[in-house]
């Protein structure tokens, strides 16, 4: 069980996890004696912090810097304490840390009260979604073990906590100096007639709890084997909550494709039939399906996540710089990776006193923000009421973790309607019995959408054509498709027809017409005026965003998408001729094509 212990400067965590480890016996032989004898060499008093802090700087300061891992036993399980720092200029590295746990405890110093990092603590772990906490009020004996001063403190920071909606477990006073209250009570504190740290430890629920939960593993890989004919395609990722077993069927999300599992594997292990949470898994799909990294996996008959590209969130920052409405950030969620931006503030509180301020067009560091975060692509998530481990991300800005929040809310996005079609037709699917590898072994090939847009007028066409007689004449397997082909074709339904958005359904079919011929491992060429982002997201919605290529003719000022490629007016065939070879090159670099350098 994941254990995060957070709290102000020299408050005495470490001490706390010192007397723990030592305690329970949990330290290598002759570690203690170690520790002492160094302490005593460099005439130092020993601390029983200096049993984790390893760093040479933080015994030198005295304060934690880095989130360390300790592990100890109890009779009842297994534990891994992350040790996290409280000096403020640290406290990503403590997100970093509490981002991983399942259950917290909170040190506050009895003659140093509440302070405001003990504020700022208990709102971090609840953005982070960390509702399994302890308050251990340390240094009693500095206080001569007044019950009053312990009262003070149950009565403010209970108080606090409860504003956050955070019920803590309870309030522990120890000594974590003197052992007292650590592993066992002691007569010291009579008045107090709770449990011992180690005791409220082992009452914290663990990561097994979330077996009975919905399917939810973040797919962390997919493991091809070659050698001795092995063909299998190894899923690979971390159950976080619910369980797996042969047979069952699965779906990821986003994407919405679905499988039912042959085998499940593992590294030197027995073989089993079923998995569950909280442990990593791998197992193969009866039927191949094209999936990456960043999808999550599902059962099909039970609560299917949310997807979206638009969240509503809590988010405490800590970025030296402002997080603002311009700038590109990476958000990661599960194992998926996305550039998302800040897209509104709702509303900023100060994690210190819980002022509100509404009027803010960016969040500052230390600011705790309710804000609506624009991803780049949809992401598949639960929100933190239903799902905490689902429904947690970090904001990297340069680099840097400088945020960490919880899902609230999904927020619409413009794709939902196409959304729903397509986890439908991926459902409905018949699936071929060639799989997608046998068909680009086949070609020399993989399956493509090259995209050719840009304003009318510019030579698209003349391009386009000009790129499937030469990708022809090399033997490549590739079919130009006009949208005048879709226009008067299948969409002659909606052709004209009042009070429909004509061209969000044109291009959601026109998609569709692509999934197809690339299921097909076929290299499509289309062609259509003035393509918008808008556009763009409705046909990543539907078709593989990873094997789309855009290419714009002409004056590229019309345009609010990253095309791959930007060519001049293709107006004649001498510069047909030299936009063909670019793109040409461009399909060599990104593997669909054979490149002979």
């Amino acid at each position: 069980m994941d254990i995060v212990i957070v709290g102000h400067v020299d408050h005495g965590k470490s001490t706390v996890i010192g007397r723990l480890l030592a305690d329970t016996g949990s330290l290598p032989e002759g570690k203690l004696e170690q520790v002492k004898e160094n302490c005593e060499r460099n005439s130092k008093p020993f601390e029983y912090a200096f049993l984790i802090d390893a760093l040479k700087d933080e015994q030198a300061q005295g304060i934690t810097i880095d989130s360390a891992r300790v592990f100890f036993k109890s009779p009842k399980r297994d534990y891994i304490i992350i040790d996290a720092p409280g000096h403020i200029e640290f406290l990503k590295n403590m997100v970093s840390g509490a981002a991983r746990a399942e259950a917290a405890l909170l040190v506050i110093d009895a003659g140093e009260g509440v302070r405001e990092n003990s504020k700022r603590h208990g709102y971090m772990l609840s953005m982070l979604g960390v509702r399994q906490i302890a308050v251990i009020v340390n240094k009693m004996d500095l206080v001569r073990y007044d019950e009053s001063v312990y009262n003070s403190i149950v009565n403010e920071y209970g108080a606090f906590l409860k504003e956050i909606d955070i019920r803590p477990k309870t309030f522990i006073p120890v000594s974590g100096i003197n052992g007292d209250n650590i592993t066992s009570l002691v007569n010291a504190m009579a008045w107090y007639s709770g449990k011992s740290i180690l005791d409220v430890l082992d009452d914290f629920t663990s990561g097994k709890d979330d077996a009975d939960k919905p399917l939810r593993m973040p797919v962390q890989d997919v493991y091809k084997f070659t050698r001795f004919g092995d063909s299998r395609r190894i899923v690979s990722g971390s159950i976080l909550t619910g369980s797996l077993a042969v047979g069952d069927e699965v779906v990821f999300y986003p994407s919405g494709k679905k499988s039912r599992i042959r085998s499940i594997e593992g590294f030197k292990t027995k073989e089993t039939k079923t998995m569950a949470a909280p442990y990593p898994a791998g197992f193969t799909l009866e039927e191949q399906i094209y999936i990456t990294r960043g999808e999550m996996a599902a059962n099909s008959h039970e609560a299917k996540p949310l997807v979206s590209s638009r969240i509503r969130a809590s988010l405490f920052w800590l970025g030296k710089n402002p997080m603002v409405k311009q700038k590109s950030y990476l958000l990661k969620i599960g194992s998926v990776k996305v550039q998302a931006r800040l897209e509104q503030v709702h509303r900023v509180i100060d994690a210190s006193d819980l002022s509100c301020t509404e009027q803010k067009e960016m969040i500052e560091r230390h600011d705790v923000a309710e804000c609506t975060i624009k991803c780049s692509k949809p992401i598949a998530f639960d929100v933190a009421g239903d799902n905490t481990l689902t429904s947690r991300f970090v904001i990297v800005d340069e680099y840097e973790i400088s945020g960490g929040g919880i899902i609230q809310q999904k927020m619409e996005d413009s794709q939902d309607w196409v959304r729903d079609k397509v986890y439908l037709r991926n459902y409905k699917w018949e699936k071929s019995l060639i799989p997608a590898e046998k068909r680009a072994e086949r070609y020399t090939q993989k399956s493509c959408l090259v995209l050719v847009s840009g304003k009318k007028n510019q030579g698209k066409k003349g391009l386009a054509r000009a790129l499937e007689k030469t990708l022809f004449n090399d033997g490549r397997v590739v079919f130009f498709l006009g949208i005048g082909n879709v226009l008067y074709g299948i969409d002659a339904d909606i052709k004209g027809e009042k009070g429909k958005d004509e061209r969000s359904e044109h291009i959601r079919r026109l998609a569709e017409v692509a999934h197809i011929m690339m299921e097909a491992g076929v290299i499509l060429v289309v062609t259509a005026v003035e393509l918008t982002q808008s556009d763009l997201e409705i046909i990543k919605t539907v078709v593989n965003p990873d094997r789309i290529m855009t290419v714009w003719v002409g004056d590229d000022s019309a345009s609010d998408i990253n095309c791959d490629i930007y060519v001049d007016h293709a107006d004649s065939e001498e510069r047909q001729e030299e936009y063909v070879a670019i793109i040409k090159e461009y399909l060599q670099k990104s593997g669909v094509i054979f490149n002979p350098w």
